[in-house]
């Protein structure tokens, strides 16, 4: 049975640090983290995950765009585990878009993000993938990815302007609606 993992937040030093890379990928502590952060993103609301913002500083995310309560607009894709990733090219084009984040509650960022990328990773089996993502999907792998390095999406705003409150987000979210 999955876990529902705390999620760390802001200001605890893991979310600044390197991920390192995952050597075992069919090792059972692996596949119980890939399990626990399914089940934490899906609990959380979120579209994304990445396994530092659980305290475990490794290069594993979980992609898992649909629409929820965070992100009514999500398009609907199978939550997709992710190891070892790299972005092997992407679009001269960046489109700016909202982010949140599960590690830093509250706040949304309007972000810089590339249109389109093409990266290749090991699945939770450790077979080579290569794919390219698109729009929204896009922007939720390039957020995960920069947990990786210690980046949050704070550090992406071109400007404190960027910046909105959750609530105020939704506000937003729901008059573009009506």
């Amino acid at each position: 049975m999955a876990e529902i993992l705390d999620i760390i937040e802001l200001g605890d030093p893991i979310l600044r640090e390197k991920a390192r890379s995952i050597a075992h990928i069919q090792d059972d502590r692996v596949q119980t983290l890939i399990d626990n952060l399914l089940a934490t993103v899906q609990k959380a609301n979120g579209v994304g995950i990445a396994a530092p913002q659980v305290a475990e500083s490794y290069q594993l995310m979980i992609v898992a765009s649909r629409p929820n309560l965070r992100y009514p607009n999500a398009p609907t894709m199978e939550p997709m585990p992710i190891i070892n990733p790299r972005i092997l090219a992407h679009s001269d084009e960046t489109i700016k878009g909202w982010e949140g984040c599960l590690s830093i509650p509250g706040i949304r960022g309007n972000v810089p993000r590339y249109q389109v990328i093409e990266i290749e990773f090991l699945d939770r089996f450790g077979k080579p993938q290569k794919m390219e993502m698109t729009d929204f999907v896009a922007r939720i792998f390039q957020h995960e990815f920069d947990h990786f390095n210690g980046i949050m999406f704070l550090d992406r705003v071109e400007s404190n302007h960027d910046l909105v409150t959750e609530k105020e987000y939704h506000r937003m979210i729901v008059s573009t609606i009506k």
